[in-house]
């Protein structure tokens, strides 16, 4: 009884990090800056961190949190402090959701689960060369891009519900890939508008709730 009514007083966070990350498109489609804009971009992933948070009840629910906050920091400082600096909150951020991912493999995979597991780092790195090589520094969007493709693919072979956190680590890589292709040309940058934050956002928003939810059923069994 306990658990059920700490997942539904914890509702509203979820509620609130969804209208914050959807709303925040209009900014994204107007392109929108400064202190007050950040902070807007900040909500949604932030809201979803409170919200893993206050549902936390072991090692587990405290990992989610944490790569969500961080998550959440990389957003900001990538506007406030640039680009490097918001990467390497994201990369700390995904550091920990990986920890989270392996602790809790799934115990049985099928072929296609474990290819499309193992296939994420280097397709990943061939798309990012094909996009990138040879403009100066693409190597650094490279070895940023295996932090990405290391949590999804760690993601889609958790014990963690595929269609929920699988395919929201997917999205999320998805979004960070079209930021290079934007960079390298690939696609305009108006294209890229329409893709960044709707998959970034959802990406995030899928592995809070397949995690959380998974987490919060588990504590109430």
């Amino acid at each position: 009884m306990g658990g059920k009514q700490d997942w539904d007083r914890a509702r509203w966070l979820w509620w609130l990090a969804l209208a914050g990350g959807i709303s925040f498109f209009f900014a994204v489609y107007q392109r929108l800056d400064g202190p007050a804009i950040w902070a807007w971009k900040t909500s949604g992933v932030g809201l979803l961190a409170l919200w893993a948070a206050a549902n936390a009840r072991e090692r587990n629910g405290w990992l989610i949190a944490a790569a969500l906050g961080f998550g959440a920091l990389g957003d900001y400082l990538l506007d406030a402090k640039g680009l490097e600096v918001g990467a390497v909150a994201f990369v700390v951020g995904h550091v920990i959701a990986i920890i989270l991912y392996l602790t809790n493999r799934r115990s049985q995979t099928t072929p296609s689960q474990r290819l499309l597991g193992w296939l994420a780092m280097p397709a990943t790195l061939a798309i990012v060369w094909a996009m990138l090589s040879p403009a100066p520094g693409w190597w650094h969007a490279a070895v940023y891009s295996l932090f990405v493709a290391a949590m999804a693919g760690a993601a889609w072979t958790s014990r963690f519900p595929r269609y929920r956190t699988g395919i929201g680590a997917m999205l999320f890589l998805a979004s960070d890939l079209f930021i290079f292709a934007g960079e390298g040309d690939v696609i305009s940058k108006d294209a890229r508008i329409w893709l960044v934050w709707p998959l970034y956002f959802a990406g995030q928003a899928l592995i809070a709730w397949g995690v959380v939810s998974t987490l919060s059923k588990e504590a109430r069994a």
